[in-house]
């Protein structure tokens, strides 16, 4: 049932529906009559308090201003990812946003740094790394004349909040209530319009499902599936708790692994987001929640909240005219901060591929097959942080080091373990850098690597290595501590 594309409607407010209206008000806003749904007494999961560098793209493509953005958010700035007690205990690395040193057309750079360190001369990698050591000092600036690679943490309720002033003046129309029931084409089974408590009927071309795990219409109404990745992400649950701050912000995310799981600590500006991520099969509730207590620091300024998940991912996130965003399109659990990305590039491929002469099979598989494969690496670098592990003191360790694996990852593993290879491919979200950090920062230890570090001249690459290592160490030495660069740039009125 194809019929022009004109009004299109987003179930749901949160993250996923104000990034959704957004953008689509933005950048093809003459075109369209957008309308929100949500309802004030349905509370949102609200703990995607991380991103990734390619919000800064996202939002350069919108317009918006980032002083503005962080001031109203309370967010800080975001270099990377520590992870504390992951392949041992008592072992930390960080992921970083950075390019590690300098690479060639021949081979990157981590192979330069494996044959200095067997020849006994090169340093901690992270000291090639201008993003991996300004974090590692609790450093940050934005250059004049340069380049950093960073991202943000934020205040997810705020953010929302943010995108919906930014939202209603460009013409997005919200509607509060609650969705009581959604209507359906006889023939088709094209939603038609959503009914509200009240009685109200907000009819649509296009529906946007941003309606969190439940995923009222793709799954309740349209019954898409759900491919469950449990056997490999066997995390269900989150306990979140937000506690005041009792330091200087650093400019990193804290991934601290447990028993049967890990913790986040995100610090804002005007407050700490705490979360313990398990696996309800090896820890209670109970246990979680005395984890947590342990762990925290600060005044809690909630009580901690139970979230419950499934990783996985919907097996049509476009059908039929619903597209799924957000929580009702899949989980990849929080580990590397996807959540938010998933949602923008999800819209910002809507954009490139609009049905503006109706929704059809064919323009609805070729975003589903897009958003399939990035999703797919995504979940392969997660699991990789939990397969590769050396540890014995918890059946949930035990359990993630023997299970079975994507053969899609297992060939990443094998062909880094015996020849330092790692590689981007044009659908996927990591690079190199990325996955080189976090293989070996799990301990995966290369058995040969390219020599095209024995093409130098003798004294070559020691002499190269510590130039590079001088000259990061002296751009670091002359940031500002990342509190002090936050007060500065975009300390809240």
């Amino acid at each position: 049932m194809e019929r022009a594309v004109k009004r299109v409607v987003i179930a749901g407010g949160g993250t996923a529906g104000w990034i959704a209206a957004a953008a689509l008000a933005r950048l093809l806003g003459p075109l369209l009559d957008i309308t929100l749904v949500e309802s004030d007494e349905i509370g949102t999961v609200g703990v995607g308090e991380s991103t990734i560098p390619t919000a800064r793209t996202f939002h350069n493509l919108l317009g918006i201003d980032e002083r503005q953005f962080m001031r109203d958010t309370g967010s800080s700035f975001k270099l990377g990812i520590a992870f504390e007690d992951w392949a041992r205990i008592g072992d930390r690395y960080i992921h970083s946003f950075g390019q590690i040193g300098k690479s060639t057309w021949m081979g990157d750079f981590h192979h330069f740094w494996l044959q200095a360190r067997d020849e006994g001369f090169a340093g901690p990698l992270g000291d090639y790394c201008f993003e991996l050591s300004a974090a590692d000092a609790g450093k940050f600036a934005i250059p004049q004349n340069g380049h950093i690679n960073y991202a943000y943490h934020l205040d997810a309720s705020l953010y929302a909040r943010f995108l919906r002033t930014f939202s209603e003046p460009l013409g997005v129309n919200r509607v509060e209530g609650k969705i009581a029931s959604v209507e359906q084409h006889p023939e088709s089974g094209f939603v038609t319009a959503l009914v509200l408590a009240s009685g109200e009927r907000i009819e649509g071309d296009l529906f946007i499902d941003c309606t969190g795990f439940r995923g009222l219409l793709i799954e309740q109404t349209l019954q898409a599936g759900y491919e469950d990745w449990t056997h490999w992400l066997i995390t269900d649950s989150a306990l979140a708790v937000q506690t005041r701050s009792v330091g200087p912000a650093i400019p990193y995310t804290r991934a601290a692994a447990h028993e049967a799981g890990w913790q986040w600590r995100i610090p804002l500006q005007h407050r700490v987001g705490n979360g313990l991520v398990y696996s309800s099969a090896h820890m209670s509730d109970d246990r979680a929640r005395e984890v947590l207590e342990s762990r925290i620091e600060g005044e809690k300024l909630i009580e901690p909240r139970v979230i419950r998940y499934k990783s996985g991912r919907r097996r049509k996130v476009w059908d039929k005219n619903v597209i799924a965003m957000g929580l009702s399109s899949g989980f990849v659990e929080p580990l590397e901060s996807t959540s938010i990305h998933l949602i923008m590039i999800a819209v910002t491929r809507l954009v490139q591929l609009f049905p503006f002469d109706g929704a059809n099979d064919a323009i609805a598989a070729r975003f589903n097959d897009l958003g399939r494969t990035e999703i797919e690496r995504v979940r392969d670098f997660i699991i990789l942080h939990y397969h590769l592990n050396e540890r014995t003191d918890s059946p949930f360790w035990e359990q993630c080091r023997t299970m079975d694996i994507p053969d899609t990852l297992q060939q990443r593993i094998d062909v880094f373990r015996e020849n330092a290879i790692a590689w981007q491919a044009s659908d996927d979200l990591f690079r190199v850098d990325s996955w080189v950090q976090v293989m070996l920062g799990q301990r995966l230890a290369p058995r040969g690597y390219h020599r095209m570090g024995d093409m130098m001249n003798p004294g070559q690459l020691r002499e190269a290595l510590g130039d590079l290592k001088a000259n990061i160490a002296s751009a670091v030495a002359q940031m500002p501590p990342h509190q002090q660069f936050l007060d500065q740039y975009c300390a809240p009125a």
